[in-house]
């Protein structure tokens, strides 16, 4: 018994520790996703292009989320952030990389913000805008 709970445990070390390796291999074979647009260039802040993304677990993903109103956009996806494992954040071709979720992200301005992740945990995960919610700025990603 011993013997089997200590291979068990050094099994778990070794995918652990190759975890991230494994990671990027699959960020090179990502798959891009539409577009998560908040607003539009006609004037309509509130409107949101693609309000619900499917995706699939354990599966390497580029996500762009295009800020085109003029609101100030804090885009929450707290429970996404953390089931996901963050390759990247990308923000005019400059590159974020970190061991933990960020909190939200925030546009001031219309621009875009990629994100590069691999699916780690399926269910269903609610993002929004904070503060404009009750305009409609909701949305969720599901991850089978």
């Amino acid at each position: 018994m011993k013997r089997t709970m200590r291979a068990a445990a050094l099994g778990l070390a070794a995918w652990t520790m190759a975890g991230p390796a494994l990671a990027l291999d699959l960020t090179k074979k990502r798959a891009n996703l539409p577009d998560l647009v908040l607003g539009n260039e006609e004037g309509n802040d509130f409107v949101v292009e693609n309000r619900e993304i499917e995706l699939e677990s354990g599966k390497a993903y580029r996500l762009r989320i295009v800020a085109k109103g003029r609101q100030e956009y804090k885009f929450y996806a707290t429970e996404f952030f953390r089931n996901i494992w963050f390759n990247q954040i990308v923000i005019q071709h400059l590159e974020i990389h970190g061991s933990g979720p960020p909190d939200h992200l925030e546009f001031d301005d219309p621009g875009e913000i990629a994100i590069e992740f691999v699916t780690i945990k399926s269910g269903e995960y609610p993002w929004s805008v904070h503060g404009l919610e009750s305009k409609g700025m909701t949305g969720k990603f599901i991850v089978k």
